[in-house]
């Protein structure tokens, strides 16, 4: 055969291959996300209704406030008369205010779960609490993140159509009741919508602190017994400072988080350039031995 004939075919052939083997070498990397998001808050219009005030009453030490039979925008209270208004005045000033939605205002907004704390004296706080609930709302104080562990709570409860206020111990995500110091009590039942305020000395300690992490839950409430059901927590703040309202409070229980994974690719590619460069080397020898073969 004649041998520039020879070079021709053989020349072909490394070029084809070379070039089947470049295309195969090409591969794109894929990259993966995972997205947790929070379900938007839809605001409902609030209802503006007309409360009635029992007459004031002196009392040291209350477990338990119940307002006579009554119906829907009644007020109980055992503390100087006053008509409640839950809203955002002197939050960050004079009042540490811990809400979700973080800016709902619960004089305007129906579904805003809101609880504030105002220091008067020592260990002795003003707390104003509302949420939406047939059953009971709760305010829980712990000193860690986690909850749990006997925290102290002070919980207002729905019962058919009155309102209880009492104290509770927050333990393996169950609420018990039990014995604490509340005062001046004040609360309303508006719909579905429970509002109260009340005066309580938090749970003291060798170190008197007035660092806590707030907690807002709601739940069942069985009126016959008086047990309450397990507690849906809707906000839990850090651990802070209740005497130092100017912070703002994050609710750790709705931080969205966004995690992207790429993912790398699988090739071959050490291999598969290591045979370009042996393909590149033989096309080189065709071409230097091309003028002794013609």
């Amino acid at each position: 055969m004649d041998n520039r004939l020879v070079f021709t075919v053989l020349l072909v052939m490394l070029s084809s291959e070379f070039i089947g083997t470049y295309a195969q070498s090409s591969v794109t990397a894929t990259t993966i996300s995972v997205t947790t998001t929070t379900a938007a808050t839809t605001t409902a219009s609030a209802t503006t209704t007309t409360a009635t005030t029992t007459a004031p009453a002196t009392t040291t030490t209350v477990t338990t406030a119940t307002a006579a039979p009554t119906t829907t925008g009644t007020t109980v209270s055992v503390c100087p008369a006053t008509q409640i208004s839950i809203n955002r005045s002197e939050c960050g000033s004079q009042r540490l205010c811990a809400a979700e939605p973080s800016d709902c205002d619960a004089s305007t907004d129906a579904s805003c779960s809101f609880l504030s704390a105002q220091q008067t004296s020592g260990q002795m706080f003003r707390f104003e609490l509302t949420g939406e609930s047939t059953g009971y709302v709760a305010a829980t104080l712990s000193t860690d993140t986690t909850g749990g562990g006997n925290d102290t709570s002070y919980v207002c409860a729905n019962n058919n159509g009155t309102v209880d206020i009492f104290g509770a111990l927050l333990d393996n995500n169950m609420l018990t009741r039990t014995t604490l110091e509340v005062t001046c009590l004040s609360a309303i039942i508006n719909g579905t919508t429970i509002q109260c305020t009340f005066n309580a000395t938090i749970p003291d300690s060798t170190a008197r602190t007035t660092s806590f992490s707030l907690a807002i839950s709601n739940g069942t409430f069985n009126s016959t017994s008086g047990s309450l059901g397990t507690p849906n927590t809707i906000l839990r703040s850090p651990v802070l400072n209740l005497a130092q309202p100017n912070v703002t409070v994050v609710n750790l229980v709705n931080n969205s988080t966004t995690n992207a994974t790429t993912v790398a690719p699988t090739t071959t590619a050490h291999a598969v350039t290591l045979q370009q460069s042996l393909l590149q080397a033989l096309l080189l020898t065709v071409a230097a031995l091309a003028p002794s073969m013609l």
